[in-house]
């Protein structure tokens, strides 16, 4: 599968230094154990605290910086038909919300990035953890399936 991944930092941090090919890598592990296999192309961005409390609060209604918000692409299906790669979406992650919960967790600040990443490109793909337990039990089995393939234990038991 090829992923198309459009990398934006707006804020970085020498104690996670992110390399695109790797989080397609990421990506393309988490689509190919769904069982999709079509070229895709997702947006990334990597923010601060003040940008991600602006974007949770306009579209969650929620006032505070989160990990991950994802907004799904939605390009009708007469057009998607059209394009050489399917976009699922974007994804906004706050990095200093990432580093602060990894060290929190007591986890490495890659492998919780990466986790928010697994996370993040299920929620683009229309998973959602807040429908309810069984929903929740899904998705986090799903994460735990993925980050397994890329060597990275169970993050709910960590």
């Amino acid at each position: 599968m090829k992923v198309n991944l459009a990398l934006q930092q707006d804020f970085k941090s020498p104690e996670l230094v992110l390399n695109e090919d790797v989080l397609a890598k990421i990506i393309d592990t988490t689509l190919v154990h769904l069982d999709m296999d079509e070229p895709t192309e997702i947006g990334i961005a990597c923010v601060d605290l003040t940008e991600s409390h602006e974007l949770n609060l306009q579209y969650r209604g929620k006032d505070k910086p989160t990990n991950v918000l994802s907004f799904p692409s939605d390009i009708p299906e007469e057009i998607l038909e059209m394009l050489d790669a399917r976009p699922l979406g974007d994804l906004v992650i706050c990095i200093p919300v990432v580093l602060h919960e990894a060290q929190e967790q007591q986890k490495t600040s890659i492998n919780h990035f990466t986790h928010m990443l697994v996370h993040g490109v299920l929620h683009l793909l229309g998973y959602d953890h807040e429908l309810g337990d069984i929903e929740a039990e899904e998705m986090e089995n799903l994460e735990i399936a993925v980050l397994a393939k890329l060597d990275i234990a169970n993050p709910y038991f960590e």
